[in-house]
């Protein structure tokens, strides 16, 4: 369907999402990138970055002589619709961009600051929390949540499901501004279930 979202998913996401605690922000004080991971970690011997392109980009070559970096690709952005081609280089590298679907200071602020440092790693490398999307539109977001940025309609669903879901993963809780944007969201997901066959 155009919501980008199973019927079934958007059910269990709304169900998921009154599971999550809902408090306010807590302190934005002692937060920096570095208190979730000095950068990139690796999945097998390839790092994140290229983790991701490699599973959201299509038509992709790879950089002579290394294993694993994407040179060129083709991203159908999620959040714009638009159609990228990604050349690895200095000032078109940032055409493309890994976002962190839960942005890194919201997980702070809603449970992350006294999480574990092992945790925090793992909210900042979980391929579940990053998505390659189109490089000013990453910017635009900032550190917004659902009640203050949201992509195209036809993603919404999908994307509040995710975030969702590493909320969910991670004991991360909900402001109750960003519940009732969320709420709204699914809202306008079919629940109805798919007709058999």
């Amino acid at each position: 369907n155009a919501a980008g979202v199973h019927p079934v998913a958007a059910v269990k996401a709304l169900s998921a999402l009154n599971s999550l605690s809902v408090r306010p922000w807590s302190s934005h004080a002692g937060y920096a990138r570095s208190a979730f991971s000095d950068g990139w970690g690796k999945l097998g011997s390839c790092d994140l970055r290229n983790y991701i392109l490699q599973r959201d980009l299509r038509n992709i070559t790879w950089k002579s002589g290394a294993s694993c970096e994407v040179a060129t690709g083709t991203l159908n952005d999620p959040y714009t619709g638009k159609v990228i081609h990604f050349v690895r280089g200095v000032g078109t590298s940032l055409a493309v961009q890994i976002d962190h679907v839960v942005a890194l200071s919201n997980a702070w602020m809603t449970g992350a600051s006294t999480a574990s440092p092992a945790v925090r790693y793992n909210i900042y490398n979980d391929p579940l929390n990053l998505l390659a999307v189109d490089g000013p539109t990453n910017e635009s977001k900032s550190d917004s949540d659902a009640s203050q940025w949201l992509p195209r309609a036809s993603y919404r669903c999908n994307y509040v499901a995710r975030q969702i879901a590493v909320k969910r993963k991670y004991r991360l809780w909900v402001t109750s501004a960003e519940k009732a944007a969320m709420q709204q969201v699914l809202a306008s997901c079919p629940t109805k279930t798919l007709p058999a066959g």
